[in-house]
């Protein structure tokens, strides 16, 4: 720790960006960084990952404590939702009973949680705090979570994604059918009116090209049987 001196009467723009804590006029270095998302826009049903990293000085050991807490929007009461020591402890008890997972590593520095079965009720601000003696000065880093219902416009997205990824292909490959197509009919109508007889390989190529006309109607078919199964399913 270091005095403030004139610095302090001033304040320290860079501080956070360097790491420095300004506390009743001291500065403290922080041992312990710690990030995480400012904003997460989640769904209604959809599990929601809270993201939260962290960088110590120290190694990490049994000893290291993970603390995430939940404050409703305007409200100034907050709730533990999530302990980790060794072990993970998810609440068991209030709005998010048995709806925190543990999806981190704190030996690769991830102190993250995950919600299950979100609604807009769980709208608010996440805290992620850690602990890592003899590194427990540290900033603290607040995430907004903003839960929504998924619209009308989000599914029809989904649906004409679905429609481009199916149906491009397939009219690429039909209008290459019908330029070829019309090339042997135009060659054919051209040898028919100068008495022109097929030759048997010729006769070969249209019995062919009849298989290739069959299953391109086939494929069409398929591709249209697809697409309604998954639209029909979306919704």
């Amino acid at each position: 720790m270091q005095q403030s001196g004139a610095a302090g009467s001033h304040g320290c723009a860079l501080c956070p960006l360097l790491g420095v804590l300004f506390f009743q006029g001291i500065y403290i270095v922080l041992s312990l960084e710690i990030k995480a998302d400012a904003h997460v826009r989640g769904y209604v049903g959809e599990n929601i990952k809270l993201k939260c990293t962290f960088k110590s000085t120290s190694s990490v050991t049994d000893k290291l404590t993970i603390d995430w807490t939940y404050r409703p929007p305007s409200s100034s009461r907050t709730e533990s939702i999530f302990h980790y020591q060794s072990f993970q402890y998810p609440t068991t008890a209030g709005t998010f009973r048995d709806r925190i997972s543990w999806v981190g590593d704190v030996y690769k520095g991830d102190a993250s949680i995950s919600i299950s079965n979100p609604t807009i009720k769980d709208n608010g601000t996440f805290s992620c705090a850690v602990k890592n003696p003899p590194d427990v000065h540290h900033n603290i880093p607040v995430t907004e979570l903003t839960v929504t219902e998924r619209g009308f416009g989000t599914m029809l997205s989904s649906v004409a994604l679905l429609s481009i990824l199916v149906f491009i292909p397939s009219a690429v490959v039909v209008v290459l059918l019908l330029v070829r197509m019309g090339r042997k009919s135009a060659g054919l109508k051209k040898r028919s009116r100068s008495g022109y007889k097929k030759s048997s390989i010729e006769v070969s190529d249209d019995t062919d090209q009849e298989e290739e006309n069959d299953c391109m109607a086939k494929l069409c078919v398929r591709c249209a049987e697809c697409l309604d199964s998954d639209y029909e399913e979306t919704y």
